[in-house]
Order: structure tokens, then C-alpha cells, then sequence
């Protein structure tokens, strides 16, 4: 059997397109770390680098809030308007043996009245509790995921 020029330029063009979609398929964005963070349905974006807090909150109300990650980092702040001094708070995580989750909670005067961490892969897999007593008006809420594997969620409410 006898092939032509084109034939088997033909032949050795198709053979590297199906090389290069194979290689392309293989490395899929599924593999890509991420960390993601929503609060109230809303996707945060901003670093913890980024954020000023302003005269008015992000969020009023109760706070119903999820992360996921696979393998990424997040630092992700929002404020949220407190009217009373305290706030109760719950949170927990599926995760594999990696990974770490941090909730950060300043009052309207920058006082830390929560800072809890869930590790993964370790009990207890779940936090809850009511803040330590702080001023009333607009909160931030910080959340770190690092290195983190899984899901999880959390919640706020205005305290006693």
C-alpha cells in the first residue's frame, strides 16, 4: 500500500489534534484549587485586604451563609448590622484531612468578640455559641478557609 504526500500529512495532522485534545481534556479545570465563600446568596469577592468597612453593612438580618473548597485559600469579609451585643452563631464543615476553617467577628468599635477555628479532619466538626459581649451598629465578619477540602456552612443572628 502506497501513500501519498497528503495522505500522510493528513494522516499526522489528525493524529496531533487528537494528541492535543486528549492533553486538553486531561487537564480540566476540575483539578484547579479554589475556595468560595457565600453569604445570603451573594459570592464574596473581596480580600480581607480590599475591604473598608463603611457606614452601612453588607447584610441586615440573619446571616445564612455556606464555603466549599478544593484544596484553595479564601480570606473573605463582610459587615453586618448588629442591634443588639452579642450575636449567636453556628457552623460546621464536612471535610477530609485537610484544611482549616477561621470566623473572625469584630464589633462596631474593631473588638474581637469571636474567633473560632474547625479543623478538618478533627472533632469537634462543628461550633456554636453566642459571641462575647461587644457594641452594637455595624459588625465585620471575617471567614478564612485555608487549604481547605469540602463544605460547610454557618449562621448569625442578633444575640440577647
Amino acid at each position: 500500500m502506497k501513500f501519498s504526500n497528503t495522505s500522510v500529512l493528513r494522516i499526522l495532522k489528525t493524529g496531533i489534534l487528537m494528541a492535543v485534545l486528549v492533553i486538553f481534556m486531561a487537564c480540566s479545570k476540575d483539578d484547579d484549587s479554589f475556595a468560595r465563600v457565600t453569604v445570603n446568596g451573594t459570592l464574596l469577592q473581596a480580600n480581607a485586604s480590599d475591604f473598608t468597612v463603611g457606614d452601612r453593612s453588607d447584610f441586615n438580618g440573619d446571616i445564612d451563609a455556606s464555603f466549599s473548597g478544593n484544596g484553595g485559600t479564601a480570606i473573605r469579609s463582610f459587615t453586618w448590622n448588629n442591634n443588639l451585643n452579642t450575636a449567636d452563631y453556628n457552623a460546621d464543615i464536612t471535610a477530609s484531612s485537610a484544611g482549616d476553617f477561621q470566623m473572625i467577628v469584630e464589633d462596631s468599635e474593631g473588638m474581637v468578640v469571636l474567633d473560632r477555628v474547625i479543623q478538618g479532619g478533627a472533632e469537634p466538626d462543628t461550633i456554636g455559641g453566642v459571641t462575647q459581649s461587644g457594641a452594637s451598629g455595624i459588625w465585620t465578619v471575617t471567614i478564612e478557609v485555608s487549604n481547605f477540602n469540602g463544605d460547610g456552612s454557618f449562621s448569625m443572628s442578633e444575640g440577647d
